[in-house]
């Protein structure tokens, strides 16, 4: 129990918002009294989709940018390991604190931990609150006419923006707590304890030391409103142009939140630093992640299982069983499919943990229909090579190229990887960027004549 005579201790819970500005749980918490801050490593907090390398290894620079951060406002982060409600109730019975605060987390298996750290923290009479500030609005209020969730993105987005265009979001600036600055060192030694980066060193060509932490974020934020936004509706698909945000990851470990880049475009349009077409392009983007964290929400189980059911019957080749298939899998994961885009794209990946989305749909689309694998094998490989790995945005994306997923792209849509080399990469920068030191002359498939056995194993799926 806390002494009702010493000034109020709040801990405030680190996940995946590792920034101190417009953060509303660490500003209520600086506005109550004292203020330590706490970041549990509880791979076993994320369910079956524990964070994987690529993402740990781009966790564990921005777990010591956000030490010094922190410090610079006097409030130190105490760093653990283990279960989430064990780990954050010894803690506060520790620091005698008397309120926990976090961010409302988005994912099924978060949101069913959370309960059990309420329920811990409780029989301690300590008051958990939790705060919306992962995305620009609600999930569950964010509601159609039938008072439903969204199925579909484009009504989806209409209404978003309407409703954010009358009541835009706000950012919270942080004040300083009126602390004496702490020595980080002890935080900076438990983060590097953790281990979180691959013991090969495949991490090293990621630039996560460069990139990851809340200032990076800003100046990734300022760099592209001030040189990209221009352009960025026609220039965002071609990969070699560069005219993308960069802003996946950050976003990810809330590193920068979704309103500051919100008002940060709005401001760009309105000062004339971007049209209002690319403007709004790129913000239907950012409202692309919303729609499927909504779905998320309120699909919980789609990470695993189609949301269209009729493809839970379709006649996907199986590593498991077909040392054919196998070894098309891992041809795919290591870009040595001898199909220049898609092979590009797979070894963009593994040397930097991206990919750019226009290859990303490619290369997913030739591993669910060319390849016929299922789409599981594709969203497993992503999770453990993005850096950006976002169970809601991979889910979402894999089930949208399959075409079993909210608003997919429908199967018989099949991207031509030659045609789209040729459309969006029209020099061949990118290819000769990825594929040059060691290209893979044979196909190992036929494109046409795979997208037939695709599309007949399609026809032969059980009516809805």
């Amino acid at each position: 129990m806390t002494d009702p005579g010493a000034e109020s201790l709040t801990l405030v819970w680190f996940t995946e918002d590792l920034r101190c500005s417009d953060n509303p749980a660490l500003h209520a918490a600086a506005e109550r009294g004292r203020v330590l801050a706490v970041y549990v490593d509880d791979p076993a907090r994320h369910g079956d989709w524990p964070p994987g390398p690529a993402s740990r290894a781009w966790l564990h620079h921005s777990l010591h940018a956000l030490t010094g951060e922190l410090a610079a406002l006097g409030i130190e982060l105490a760093v653990r390991r283990g279960d989430s409600a064990t780990e954050l109730s010894r803690l506060a019975e520790q620091t005698r604190a008397d309120r926990l605060h976090c961010a409302q987390p988005l994912e099924p298996a978060a949101r069913r931990a959370l309960a059990a750290i309420e329920g811990a923290l409780d029989e301690r009479g300590i008051r958990l609150q939790t705060f919306g500030h992962r995305l620009l609005h609600d999930p569950d209020t964010l509601r159609n006419r039938a008072g439903g969730h969204w199925r579909v993105f484009t009504p989806m987005w209409k209404s978003l923006r309407s409703t954010l265009e009358a009541s835009p979001p706000r950012p919270l600036p942080l004040p300083a707590p009126q602390a004496d600055p702490v020595d980080p060192a002890p935080s900076r030694e438990a983060i590097d304890a953790l281990a979180l980066r691959p013991a090969s060193g495949w991490d090293r060509g990621f630039d996560a030391a460069g990139q990851a932490g809340s200032a990076n974020a800003q100046l990734a934020l300022e760099g592209f409103v001030e040189r990209t936004l221009s352009g960025y509706g026609n220039g965002r698909d071609f990969p070699a142009r560069g005219r993308v945000s960069g802003l996946s990851p950050h976003l990810h470990f809330g590193e920068v939140s979704p309103a500051q880049v919100w008002h940060a475009v709005m401001q760009a349009q309105h000062s004339g630093e971007g049209s209002g077409d690319d403007a709004w392009k790129f913000l239907s983007e950012l409202a692309w992640r919303e729609f499927a964290h909504h779905v998320l929400w309120h699909r919980p189980e789609c990470p695993t299982t189609p949301l269209n059911p009729r493809f839970e019957q379709f006649a996907w080749r199986e590593p498991e069983h077909e040392p054919a298939a196998a070894a098309d899998l891992l041809a795919w994961q290591r870009g040595r499919t001898g199909v220049a885009l898609v092979d590009a794209g797979m070894r963009e990946l593994w040397a930097t943990g991206r990919m750019h989305n226009r290859v990303r749909m490619v290369a997913a689309s030739f591993l669910c229909k060319n390849l016929r694998l299922h789409w599981l094998h594709g969203a497993r490989w992503f999770w453990h090579t993005l850096v950006d790995a976002d169970l809601a945005n991979n889910t979402m994306g894999w089930q949208w190229c399959a075409g079993c997923g909210a608003d997919a792209a429908p199967f018989f849509r099949i991207f031509n990887p030659d045609t789209q080399a040729e459309r969006f990469d029209p020099d061949g920068r990118y290819r000769a960027r990825w594929r040059a030191a060691d290209p893979v002359s044979e196909a190992i498939v036929d494109l046409k004549r795979s997208r037939q056995q695709a599309l007949e194993a399609y026809r032969n799926l059980p009516s809805a």
